[in-house]
């Protein structure tokens, strides 16, 4: 908030002046903490720190990435501005935020849109990537496969569309023993292969063992031709849980709420509607199921 700051006037002479004027300080809470700040793409951030936007940001490019950490312990607060991609088209293959092999990073406060994929990263562990916007991306909204990652109450909305990968899109992929935890996904819309087929996928874990899925909110999936809706999908995890989920589909053919790779697999107190196939192969315990 800005300070605001007002001086007592002595009641003799307060009849006779108004209130000198207000003094505001630019929003010092916000940017305290800035180690350096991102003014421009595409970036590389090389150094630990909390690294800040101030403005929003677009790209034209392609291909590479828009913001590139090559560092341990960053934390990058968007503080709420945009990364955009858009002007690249569906065919892009951009990614707006990636780290390979990093340890320790957090991503908050990010609107990134247009890319092919929002934020990306591989290798390394102990990511928090939470409050941010992804919309618009073209093929998966939240790409994490670092172990021991936390994605936490992020909004990734209306994913899909690319032309340089078809068949399927994808609104949170993880892997490696990631917490994916309470996030909205809204919108999955696959660009359809040569064969006429797309697969829309919500959340989509694979080789999660570890991890858990809780408390998201799943819907809008379209998938596209003869490809089949998956509001939660978890493929070769022996031991997934997924528990207090909400999961809505449109009644296609072939579609599934839950999915897991065998009773291993938990999945308990979901609400899952409009699915063909509610819960498959999960050990199944106080979900409701309605398949209309």
């Amino acid at each position: 908030m800005f300070p605001v700051f007002l001086t007592v006037l002595p009641i003799a002479i307060a009849a006779l002046l108004v209130f000198s004027p207000v003094h505001r300080a630019h929003a010092a809470g916000s940017y305290g903490n800035c180690t350096g700040f991102i003014d421009s793409l595409p970036a590389t951030i090389g150094t630990q720190g909390t690294w800040c936007l101030r403005k929003d940001l677009s790209t034209g490019m392609s291909s590479g990435n828009a913001i590139t950490v090559n560092a341990n312990n960053v934390t990058l607060d968007c503080n709420g501005f945009k990364i955009g991609g858009l002007a690249a088209g569906v065919g892009t293959n951009a990614n707006g935020i990636r780290a390979d092999n990093r340890f320790n990073l957090t991503v908050r406060r990010c609107n990134v849109r247009g890319f092919r994929a929002g934020i990306h990263t591989s290798g390394g562990g102990g990511h928090l990537i939470e409050h941010n916007r992804l919309d618009g991306n073209t093929l998966v909204g939240l790409a994490i496969q670092s172990s021991a990652s936390r994605i936490s109450s992020n909004h990734v909305i209306d994913t899909g569309g690319s032309t340089a990968t078809t068949g399927f899109a994808e609104g949170v992929f993880a892997t490696s023993g990631v917490d994916i935890v309470d996030n909205t996904v809204s919108g999955v819309l696959p660009t359809p292969n040569g064969s006429g087929i797309g697969w829309a996928y919500g959340i989509y874990a694979n080789s999660n063992d570890g991890g858990t899925i809780t408390g998201n909110r799943v819907r809008g999936l379209v998938p596209a031709g003869a490809g089949a809706a998956r509001g939660i999908y978890d493929l070769q995890a022996g031991r997934a849980i997924v528990r207090g989920n909400d999961v809505q589909g449109n009644g296609g053919s072939g579609s599934v709420g839950v999915h897991c790779s065998n009773n291993k697999g938990t999945a308990r107190d979901n609400l899952i509607a409009g699915f063909e196939t509610g819960i498959q192969n999960c050990l199944a315990s106080g979900n409701t199921v309605n398949g209309n």
